[in-house]
C-alpha cells in the first residue's frame, strides 16, 4: 500500500529547461519515420559497411604514424631508452564522424594528442608535414597554420582528413587519456583549448541528449548542437517527430538567444568563456551557439547579418515543408531539394582563385577560402547592413582556362524594407580593395597565385557552374516567397510574368544608373592583373543590382530631424512611436531600429517576435525606450543638430544602450540565460 502512495519519479531534465513535451510517437509519426529512413537510403545518404570499414583502417594507419612521429622526435632530443619507449601520442576523432552522423565521402576530423615537448608550429607543421608528405598514401597535402583552429588537411587512401594537433602538459601520454575531464586544461594556450575543444563537445553532445540514435541528424557540429537541443526539448520523440520540431522551433527562436545545452560554468583554470555581459566582442554575435564544454564558446561566432538571414528563410521554408508532410500534402524529397542558388538572386559578388598548377591553386584556394567571410562582414560594415551577402560554399572551376582556377559566389541583395531613393548606389571598389590587401599579406604567396574580385548579373553567370555547362535549371520551390518578393522589387517595379515565374527579358547586361539614364558597367577585374594592383572598376546601382541604398543614404540625418530611419547598425535611436508599439507588444513602422513582429525582420538590430518573448525582453525594450526618450529630448533642445554636440549625444546614447544590453540581453537579472522560445510554442 506504502509503495502505491510513493511519488512518481520525476523524469530526467537534460537541458536547462524542462521538456516542451514528453509525448512519445503515435503510429503516424512511426509511418513517418520509416519513410523518412526508407528516403535517406535511396538517396544514397548512408555509408556502405566496406567505406565504413576502410575508414576505420585508414585511422589506424594514421595512428601509426603520429606514434612513430612522436618517438622519433623524443630519441632526436635525448630522451632515455625508456622515455623513447613509453613515448606516445593518441589520436581521437570528432564532429559528424564521431557522433556517427556522417555521409558517404565526408572528411574525419581528428585530434592528435602529444606531449608537452612535441610542438605545434614546428614539430607538427614542418615535420609531421613532410613525413605526410613522403607517403605515398597522403594527398592533396595542404597546411593551414593561420586557422582560428591551426589544421593539417589532406587525402589518406583517398579519404578526406582534417588533422588537429593538441599538446598537453604531459611528459607520457597515457593511451587511455581522458580528454573530458577538465585537468587536460591545465598549462595550455588558447588555440590548444579550441583544438582540444571539438572531441570534448562531441562528448558532451552525447553525454546530454535522451536518445543517442537520433542525434545531429544534420551532421556538422553546429546543425548537431541545434538538433540536441531538439532532442531535449522532445525527449521521447522518434526521427520524423525531430526533424519537424527542428523547424518548428528554430522558425520561432528569438535570436540572439544562445542555444545551450547546459549551464555555463567559470573555472579556476581562468579560461574566458561566452559571456555577453563581460566580454563586448560576445554582444555583436548574431546566432549564438553554446559549445556544453569547458570553456564554453560560441560555436558559431562567424554568422553574420546576412548568413543568418539566409538561415532564417530556409527554417521557414522547413517548417512550411514539414507542415505539408504532416498533412500528406507533400513527401521527404520536398525537404531535401536543392537549393537553386543562381536564381535566387539577381546579382553576384564572383571570387576567382588562380594558381599555376593544382598544388599551388590548393593552398592559395585554403588561404582565401578561409577569409571570404571577412569579405561578407566588411561589406555589411561599409554599407552599414543596407547590403547582404549569401556566400554559397561551393566551389566551381573553369574547364576551358590553362592555369588551375576555382571561383566562388555571393548572392547580392539589399536589405528588406530598406527605404531607398532613385539613383542611389553601393560602391564597394574600397571594400573590396581592403579584401584585396589582406589577401596578399599570405606568407607563401608564389608567382601566378592571382585573385580576382567581379560583379556579375544573374544572365551573366558562367556556364560552368550548372551541371550541364549550358543550361540553368528552372527555379525551385526553395526559391521561397520572401525571396520572391525580393526578385519583385528589384529595379523599383514589378518582376512578374502572369504565372509566378520571374520575367527573364527585364535583365539588362549591366548596372543602371536611374540619374544619369546611363548603364553601369559591371564591376570587373581581369583575372591576368596581379592580386596587389587590382580594383573593381564600378559600383553597384541601387535600382537594378537588387542592392539599393548608397552606403551612407542610410545614416541618421540629424540636420533634417530625421530619427525614424535610424540604421540599425549605426545608431540606437528610434521614434518614440516606434518604442511605443514595441513596448505595447503591437507592430511598428517598417525601417525604425526596434521593430516586433514580422516588422522585426527589416531590422537585423532588434529584438525579434516581441510579442512572444519574454518579460525579460519587454523590460528591455522599456530600458531601450526611455534611452531613446531622453536623448530625442536632448537633440531637440540642442542648438546645433548637425555639430559636434550631437555627436557627443549619439555617443553617449550608445553607451547607455550597451549597458541596458549588457544588463539585460541573453541573461535574466540572476544571470541565467533567458530561453530564447516562445512560451507558447506547443509541443
Amino acid at each position: 500500500m506504502a509503495g502505491s502512495n510513493a511519488a512518481a519519479v520525476p523524469p530526467k531534465q537534460y537541458g536547462i529547461t524542462k521538456p516542451l513535451s514528453l509525448a512519445g510517437p503515435a503510429d503516424v509519426d512511426l509511418q513517418k519515420t520509416a519513410e523518412l529512413e526508407k528516403f535517406l537510403v535511396e538517396a544514397g545518404l548512408y555509408e556502405s559497411q566496406e567505406e565504413s570499414a576502410r575508414r576505420e583502417e585508414v585511422l589506424g594507419e594514421l595512428d601509426k604514424i603520429v606514434k612513430d612521429w612522436v618517438k622519433q622526435l623524443t630519441s632526436q632530443r635525448g630522451y632515455t631508452d625508456q622515455m623513447v619507449e613509453e613515448a606516445n601520442a593518441v589520436l581521437f576523432t570528432f564532429g559528424s564522424y564521431r557522433l556517427g552522423v556522417h555521409g558517404p565521402g565526408a572528411d574525419i576530423d581528428t585530434l592528435c594528442v602529444g606531449p608537452s615537448y612535441v610542438n605545434r608550429e614546428e614539430d607538427f607543421f614542418i615535420v609531421l608535414h613532410d613525413i605526410l608528405g613522403q607517403t605515398d598514401e597522403v594527398t592533396e597535402l595542404q597546411p593551414v597554420p593561420d586557422a582560428h583552429v591551426p589544421v593539417m588537411k589532406f587525402k589518406f587512401h583517398g579519404i578526406s582528413i582534417d588533422l588537429l594537433y593538441a599538446s598537453v602538459s604531459l611528459l607520457v601520454v597515457p593511451p587511455d587519456l581522458d580528454i573530458s575531464q577538465g585537468s587536460v586544461l591545465y598549462d595550455v594556450d588558447e588555440v590548444t583549448v579550441r583544438s582540444l575543444n571539438g572531441c570534448r563537445v562531441a562528448d558532451q553532445i552525447l553525454r546530454l541528449v535522451p536518445n543517442v540514435e537520433v542525434t545531429g541528424f544534420l551532421g556538422g557540429v553546429n546543425w548537431a548542437l541545434l538538433v540536441a537541443r531538439v532532442c531535449q526539448l522532445y525527449p521521447n520523440a522518434v526521427p520524423s517527430m525531430l526533424v519537424s520540431r527542428f523547424f518548428r522551433v528554430f522558425t520561432q527562436w528569438c535570436w540572439p538567444n544562445p542555444v545551450m545545452l547546459c549551464a555555463i560554468e567559470e573555472d579556476e583554470l581562468g579560461f574566458p568563456v561566452w559571456d555577453p555581459r563581460k566580454y563586448h566582442r560576445d554582444r555583436s554575435h548574431h546566432m549564438p551557439i553554446i559549445t556544453p564544454a569547458y570553456p564554453c564558446m560560441n560555436s558559431s561566432y562567424n554568422v553574420s547579418t546576412s548568413t543568418l538571414r539566409v538561415m532564417v528563410e530556409q527554417f521557414q521554408f522547413g517548417n512550411k515543408i514539414c507542415q505539408e508532410i504532416d498533412m500528406n500534402k507533400a513527401n521527404w524529397s520536398a525537404l531535401f531539394e536543392s537549393f537553386q542558388f543562381f536564381e535566387a538572386y539577381k546579382n553576384y559578388l564572383q571570387v576567382d582563385i588562380i594558381a599555376e598548377d593544382e598544388e599551388d591553386l590548393r593552398l592559395w584556394k585554403g588561404w582565401v577560402e578561409s577569409r571570404l567571410r571577412q569579405l561578407t562582414l566588411k561589406i555589411e560594415r561599409d554599407t552599414y547592413g543596407m547590403l547582404q551577402c549569401h556566400p554559397y560554399p561551393h566551389e566551381y572551376a573553369d574547364p576551358s582556362r590553362q592555369c588551375a582556377h576555382c571561383a566562388f559566389f555571393m548572392g547580392l541583395s539589399r536589405k528588406e524594407g530598406a527605404k531607398i531613393q532613385e539613383g542611389q548606389q553601393f560602391d564597394i571598389r574600397g571594400t573590396v580593395d581592403e579584401f584585396r590587401h589582406d589577401i596578399s599579406m599570405y606568407g607563401y604567396w608564389r608567382p601566378g597565385m592571382e585573385l580576382a574580385v567581379s560583379h556579375v548579373r544573374r544572365k551573366q553567370i558562367p556556364s560552368y557552374v550548372f551541371p550541364e555547362g549550358y543550361k540553368r535549371p528552372r527555379p525551385s520551390r526553395h526559391i521561397n516567397h520572401q525571396q520572391a518578393n525580393k526578385n519583385d522589387v528589384e529595379g523599383g517595379t514589378a518582376n512578374r510574368s502572369p504565372d509566378g515565374q520571374p520575367k527573364r527579358k527585364h535583365d539588362t547586361a549591366g548596372a543602371y544608373d536611374s540619374e544619369s539614364g546611363r548603364s553601369v558597367k559591371r564591376a570587373s577585374i581581369s583575372p591576368s592583373i596581379s592580386p596587389v594592383h587590382q580594383r573593381t572598376s564600378s559600383p553597384l546601382s541601387g535600382n537594378t543590382a537588387d542592392a539599393s541604398g548608397a552606403s551612407g543614404g542610410s545614416q541618421v540625418s540629424l540636420a533634417n530631424g530625421n530619427l525614424e530611419q535610424a540604421n540599425c547598425l549605426n545608431s540606437p535611436l528610434a521614434s518614440e512611436k516606434s518604442l511605443d508599439s514595441v513596448a505595447s507588444g503591437s507592430k511598428c513602422v517598417p525601417g525604425e531600429v526596434v521593430c516586433s513582429g514580422d516588422a522585426a525582420k527589416e531590422c537585423d538590430n532588434c529584438i525579434p517576435n516581441i510579442k512572444n518573448c519574454t518579460n525579460t525582453t519587454v523590460a528591455v525594450c522599456t530600458s531601450l525606450k526611455r534611452v531613446a526618450e531622453k536623448v530625442v529630448s536632448e537633440l531637440v533642445g540642442s542648438e546645433s543638430l548637425g555639430g559636434n554636440n550631437s555627436a557627443e549625444l549619439l555617443e553617449r546614447a550608445e553607451k547607455d544602450m550597451e549597458s541596458v544590453l549588457a544588463e539585460n540581453v541573453h541573461f535574466s537579472g540572476n544571470g541565467v540565460v533567458q530561453s530564447g522560445l516562445p512560451e507558447e510554442l506547443e509541443g
